[in-house]
């Protein structure tokens, strides 16, 4: 089987709203995202439950169907760091759409290839649009977190195939068909 990564998949990790208090007034989040056996953090922002992360974490995606995960935690000098909620990103939506090769060159800048509704299926707290912008196809969506009171995270999907990547238009093994 073939080791190389499909592509690298860089996660915009913007800003997290109305996130749960974990400290007297206030939380010091940080999100931890999870992909496979690769992991990333964020940096901690302090006493704030509406934090602007603004940083860019890049996963090497090897299998579609493999989860990527955030999970939101609360920093705290002397305890253990409290869980504020998690959430899974479905990518399958955004792999069907990079599928689309060449094809998409002939589209114009900021055309909607794809709408993603909130279901049951994904954490999407609202519809989320795959985006053909100045060459690369991007997807924002803001995600709302399981397993806590509230919050949400708002991320940006970036597909990059850089050398030594099998890329996903030609690839067979590790794309799983979504229905």
């Amino acid at each position: 089987m073939d080791q190389r990564p499909l592509g690298l998949l860089t996660i915009h990790v913007k800003r997290g709203i109305n996130l749960a208090i974990r400290d007297a007034r206030s939380s010091d989040p940080y999100i931890v995202i999870t992909v496979g056996d690769q992991t990333l953090k964020t940096r901690v922002v302090k006493r704030n439950t509406n934090p602007v992360w603004n940083e860019e974490m890049t996963v090497a995606i090897k299998e579609t169907n493999v989860p990527i995960r955030l999970t939101v935690f609360d920093w705290d000098k002397f305890t253990g760091d409290d869980k504020m909620g998690d959430a899974n990103v479905d990518i399958q939506p955004y792999i069907e759409a990079l599928k689309m090769g060449m094809e998409l060159l002939r589209l114009p800048n900021g055309c909607a290839i794809k709408r993603v509704q909130p279901s049951r299926h994904n954490c999407l707290s609202d519809e989320s649009s795959i985006v053909w912008n100045n060459g690369k196809i991007t997807q924002d969506m803001i995600l709302r977190l399981n397993n806590v009171e509230c919050g949400e995270i708002e991320i940006m999907l970036e597909w990059h195939e850089g050398a030594g990547c099998r890329g996903v238009t030609s690839s067979k093994g590790g794309s799983s068909s979504a229905t």
